[in-house]
């Protein structure tokens, strides 16, 4: 059964179930705080904030838990043992429980990383096109 396609992030925060909603409009508050001025949109059919052309962070709700996407190597290590309560699968993905405390500085932390992290990325393909 395919995904059903959303136009904005209003419209899936808005199909979500009321306790999802809620949640996710923080997580998502949350991200935006870490990355003023990023565009919101949908890629993959989920949440994303988009920076310098490039979506830089995603996150999604599901049955139990939200997620928080890409999660590298070196934003893993960068957080330390601040990510000790949530999961990471160590693919990419930190999961969190959709019930309890939305974590406001470690998410909005996180946006930050992620956007340090692409913002290096393109030095070093500019770097690489100049070779």
């Amino acid at each position: 059964m395919p995904r059903p396609a959303f136009a904005s992030v209003d419209d899936y925060l808005a199909a979500l179930p009321d306790a999802s909603r809620g949640t996710l409009t923080r997580v998502f508050a949350a991200l935006r705080k870490g990355l003023p001025g990023a565009e919101p949109v949908v890629s993959y059919g989920i949440p994303a904030l988009k920076s310098g052309g490039r979506v830089v962070v995603y996150c999604a709700a599901f049955t139990s838990h939200y997620s928080v996407y890409p999660a590298t190597r070196d934003l893993v290590d960068a957080l330390g043992d601040a990510l000790a309560p949530y999961e990471y699968n160590g693919k990419g993905t930190i999961r969190f429980p959709l019930t309890g405390r939305v974590p406001v500085t470690l998410l909005t932390r996180i946006a930050r990383l992620r956007a340090a992290e692409d913002a290096a990325r393109g030095v070093r393909r500019l770097a690489a096109k100049k070779r």
